[in-house]
């Protein structure tokens, strides 16, 4: 998945288990404040789990991290002791060579285009419940709308209507990757053994295999054959309504414009 910095590859450094970046975070701006207060607002904490944090980790050291001094000339403060520098130092280095290590290995993923495609796809964020990979398989392009179709893996299909620049920008053409993004509240379910008509172009017929419900509003997964899941946003009450139940059939029903599309830059 993608860390802070855009890359694919990401991992946690920690030193006896616990000792992780917020901690190292804290010394440093220790050391460049001599404020514990100072210190924890630089580094995005509160006064008092800046102390919890400090007081944690010299109980569990075999040296004194700081050395504080109060009032006198010079005004107090706490500044770190040789011990608190030198496992800061030790830090530096060790997070230095853990993101020079996942460089050189995100530059063998290149290596590998569809395991790369894979985790790109995977490392969007977007406000999307529903995420479904899929190619290309046909293209309309109208006057002013363009229609089309995406092939996902298990063999489903979904339509999506975009205007023809958007459908430029993205490089749309038959045979390209591309990601389908679908809102849960744009989804509607039905329980019907037979559909209703309705105008939505896209129908995915499954079984539940999910019902949480949260005062009045209730989310239901609904798994395809294929395995894929999609998940609708409703009413708690429209659960009921629909006789909706874990293991019971279900259609999710969708217009073709609710459905985004994302192609890999």
């Amino acid at each position: 998945m993608k860390d802070a910095d855009g890359r694919l590859l990401s991992a946690e450094l920690k030193l006896a288990g616990r000792l992780d970046a917020r901690f190292f975070a804290l010394l440093a701006a220790l050391e460049g404040t001599g404020s514990i207060k100072r210190a924890a607002a630089t580094a995005g904490l509160s006064y008092k789990g800046a102390w919890l944090m400090l007081e944690s980790a010299g109980n569990l050291a075999n040296e004194a991290l700081l050395h504080s001094a109060t009032g006198g000339a010079g005004g107090g403060g706490t500044t770190l002791t040789p011990a608190a520098r030198a496992l800061l130092a030790a830090w530096r280095v060790l997070e230095a060579r853990q993101r020079e290590f996942l460089r050189l290995q995100e530059a063998e993923f290149e290596r590998l285009e569809a395991l790369q495609g894979l985790l790109r796809r995977m490392s969007m964020k977007t406000s999307a419940r529903n995420q479904f990979a899929g190619r290309v398989t046909a293209l309309e392009l109208g006057a002013v709308t363009a229609e089309v179709t995406l092939a996902l893996r298990a063999g489903d299909a979904i339509t999506a209507t975009l205007t023809c620049d958007a459908a430029r920008r993205l490089e749309l053409a038959v045979g390209v990757e591309a990601l389908a993004l679908v809102k849960s509240s744009d989804i509607v379910l039905a329980t019907a053994p037979a559909a209703p008509r309705v105008s939505a172009r896209n129908r995915l017929d499954g079984v539940v295999s999910r019902l949480e419900r949260e005062g009045a509003d209730a989310l239901a997964v609904v798994t395809l054959p294929g395995g894929a899941a999609v998940s609708a946003s409703l009413a708690a009450d429209a659960v009921d309504a629909l006789d909706l139940a874990v293991g019971r059939p279900a259609t999710a029903l969708f217009k073709a414009y609710a459905v985004l599309l994302a192609t890999r830059a």
